[in-house]
């Protein structure tokens, strides 16, 4: 038997469809049993997305709806900054007393009545400089405030000098300048502790010693460009150890009240400044 011959006329007349159907809403199959939704996108609404979640997830299920956190802000319980930090004037206007006051529950003093940070730290200047003075002239009438003071900030800077003007001439000493002056130090205040009645602070036998090594310390300036082995030399060095010695008997005679002994101080305080004199020398 012969088969009729193929036209596509024929098959095309099954999918063709009319404008009418074309703008028709689609169909989705199983829409029912899956409950999904058809859109009419011609229309040009477009579904609400509650309505759609509804629609997919049945009308009995409530979307999930994200709850609101609370955000924690460290300044919020904070006052704003109004530029008046660490401002003392501000201090006494915000307590309700006086400009410059700290109030009732600073604890505190006023900051115009807190002394120096150097007279704080026991550094003096104006003792500094009267101590001096006393050593480089002896027969000056001494202050009592300044030789009691047990300052240790003038005798270190001149146990360095004395150390740097032996260092011109080639001689490392600052270990024996130390160890020498800590020696001294330590006799000369048993020493007075004997033959005074009062005690003897070690500051101030360490002060003293100190700010009388001065002399010693321009003799080993002299040294650098002057020779001490010759007369001359040993000479001047034998009046720089009495300068030292009668500046120092000075200060203890007038600090410790022992006017009748200075004879008894000065000499142990030759046989210090001798050893220092030694070093300068050889």
């Amino acid at each position: 038997m012969c088969s009729a011959p193929y036209n596509p006329s024929d098959w095309s007349g099954g999918f063709q469809m009319d404008d009418q159907q074309q703008h028709q809403a689609p169909v989705y199959y199983g829409q029912q049993d899956m409950n999904f939704a058809s859109y009419d996108y011609g229309a040009g609404s477009q579904p609400q997305p509650q309505q759609q979640q509804q629609q997919f997830y049945g009308a009995g299920h409530q979307p999930y709806q994200p709850q609101p956190t609370a955000v924690f802000d460290p300044y919020a319980n904070h006052p704003a900054y109004s530029g008046q930090m660490f401002v003392p004037s501000s201090i006494g206007s915000a307590s309700g007393g006086p400009p410059g006051d700290k109030g009732p529950s600073s604890g505190g003093d006023n900051f115009e009545d807190e002394p120096p940070l150097l007279e704080e730290l026991g550094i003096n200047f104006d003792h500094i400089t009267q101590k001096t003075l006393m050593v480089l002239n002896p027969l000056k009438q001494a202050d009592m405030e300044a030789v009691k003071d047990t300052d240790l900030a003038g005798p270190l800077v001149f146990c360095l000098a004395f150390g740097g003007a032996l260092l011109l001439t080639g001689k490392l000493h600052f270990g024996y300048i130390y160890g020498i002056g800590v020696t001294g130090c330590l006799a000369l205040y048993m020493l007075l502790n004997m033959m005074n009645t009062t005690t003897v602070q070690l500051t101030s036998v360490m002060s003293t010693l100190g700010y009388c090594l001065l002399p010693m310390c321009l003799l080993s300036l002299m040294a650098v460009v002057v020779s001490l082995r010759s007369l001359a030399g040993i000479i001047l060095t034998s009046l720089t150890v009495a300068w030292c010695a009668y500046s120092s008997s000075k200060l203890f005679v007038n600090a410790l009240s022992m006017d009748h002994q200075r004879l008894l101080v000065a000499y142990p305080c030759a046989l210090v400044y001798g050893v220092f004199a030694l070093l300068t020398v050889f």
